[in-house]
């Protein structure tokens, strides 16, 4: 994952309403939920709904995908790991650096 990517997806989480429903949505598994489901849960008007998951959407964070007249949205698990990994891979490699320099 690049710098650009990371951002994009962190931009897409810095709003609570999408991360309450990308966590939603990692916790519902590989079934994902349904969009009625998320706005049950949520009580998010479906408009306002449908434009939070075209943002996660759009940031490769959450896939959707058409099963008879639902739409079921899912949590892109190896988008997730990728940012996390992106976050946490070079964890404390400048602590090492900045200790041999004193």
């Amino acid at each position: 994952m690049n710098t650009e990517r990371a951002a994009d997806a962190m931009d897409a989480l810095g709003a609570p309403v999408r991360l309450e429903i990308y966590r939603m949505l990692v916790r519902a598994g590989g079934e994902g939920l349904t969009i009625g489901r998320i706005q049950q849960r949520t009580g998010i008007p479906r408009s306002t709904l449908s434009h939070h998951l075209h943002r996660l959407i759009d940031s490769g964070l959450v896939s959707s995908e058409k099963s008879g007249t639902s739409l079921i949205c899912r949590a892109d698990y190896q988008a997730m790991n990728q940012l996390v990994g992106f976050l946490s891979d070079e964890c404390c490699v400048d602590e090492k650096r900045e200790s041999d320099v004193a």
